[in-house]
Order: structure tokens, then sequence, then C-alpha cells
């Protein structure tokens, strides 16, 4: 799972957020059908282990992303101007996904953009490459879903508020806020309400 990760991490800031960034001036991307891609031109999505192109799709497995972007006819861009702390891999490299750990992954990104909709349909979600992580925002706390990271190494759902130290419990069982497992949380949308309920008990 790891690996998978950080090699879509890879694909996500230098192939789609880095080169829309470029043209376009934003970084934000967004869950697409069996992945994620960009907002705004040049307009590319990741599929299962694909890069997909104007309808063509590119392998990523096995190869390093700057051969991606020539097949693609994107030119990978880093983003280390923007922002510091993301998955900090560079064009040369080599992609290593497993086709069930890349469909988990996005499966969680699908599950958490049809939670998010359904528990705040007025906010837009928003796919952010520095940590790879969907999220949406609402009276200070965020709220969102991650493929995994260093703190905890599956995919998993949080709430975190911009004051964490202020509330205690178990629910809020993170530095940062509460991250569950998804695997551990039967219904995202009432996990969300929860940590709102708890948010604005304090």
């Amino acid at each position: 799972m790891q690996t998978t990760r950080l090699s879509l991490h890879a694909v996500a800031e230098l192939l789609l957020a880095g080169p829309q960034h470029v043209v376009s001036g934003t970084i934000r991307l967004r869950v697409t059908p069996g992945g994620f891609g960009t907002v705004a031109e040049p307009s590319a999505r990741v599929e299962g282990t694909s890069l997909v192109v104007g309808g063509w799709a590119v392998p990523l497995d096995g190869r390093t992303v700057a051969e991606v972007g020539a097949d693609a006819g994107v030119v990978p861009h880093s983003l280390d101007d923007v922002y510091s702390g993301g998955c900090g891999l560079t064009a040369d490299h080599p992609l290593r996904l497993d086709t069930s750990a890349a469909a988990e992954i996005a499966e969680g990104f699908r599950a958490g953009a049809e939670a998010m909709a359904a528990f705040a349909p007025d906010l837009e979600q928003v796919l952010w490459p520095e940590h790879f992580d969907l999220g949406i925002t609402r009276d200070e706390v965020n709220y969102g879903v991650s493929p995994g990271d260093d703190f905890l190494g599956v995919p998993y759902a949080y709430v975190g508020p911009w004051q964490p130290d202020r509330h205690t419990g178990p629910f809020w069982n993170a530095p940062f806020g509460a991250a569950h497992p998804l695997s551990e949380i039967p219904d995202l949308q009432a996990f969300f309400a929860e940590g709102e309920a708890l948010a604005a008990s304090r």
C-alpha cells in the first residue's frame, strides 16, 4: 500500500497539480471515477494505474514520472516553490503500483467525496496534492479522507479542529484531532457529524 500511495502522490504532484499550476495557477485536484484529476487545464486524471490525457491511457507502473509524462505529453513540474512537505520525489522516481492498492485508495477517495457531499453539500471538496488528502473546512474544523501517511499507514478519515488541544476524549486520538481507519467506520457521514458535534461542544 505504501509504495502505491507514494507513487500516486508523486503523480498527483508532478504530473497533475504541478503542470496545472503552471498553466492555470491552481494546485487543487478533485476526485474522479476510479481516481483523481485536475480541475483546470491541462486536463488529466489518474484512473486505476494509468494516467489518462485526452482519452489516451498511459500505464504508470514500472516507469518513471518523466517517462509517463513524455508519453502523455505532460511536462512534469515540481511544487517545491509553492509549498514544502510534499512527497519529496522527483521526475526520475520509478513508479510502482499494485492494482488492488490503487483501487483501495480510489475507493477511499470516492467514499470520502460521497460522505462529504452529504455532510456539507455547500462546500467545495479539494484533493490537496501536498498531503494527498481530500478535505473540506467548516467553522474552523477540517474534515477529510487520507489514503494514509506517516501517522497512519492505511486509508483513514479525520476531523481536525484548528485548536485540537482543546478537545479530549476517546474520539480525539490524534495530535491534530481524530483519525480513524476507513475500515473501522461503518458510516462516514455520521463520523463527520459526530466530530462536528464534539468539536462544537468544547
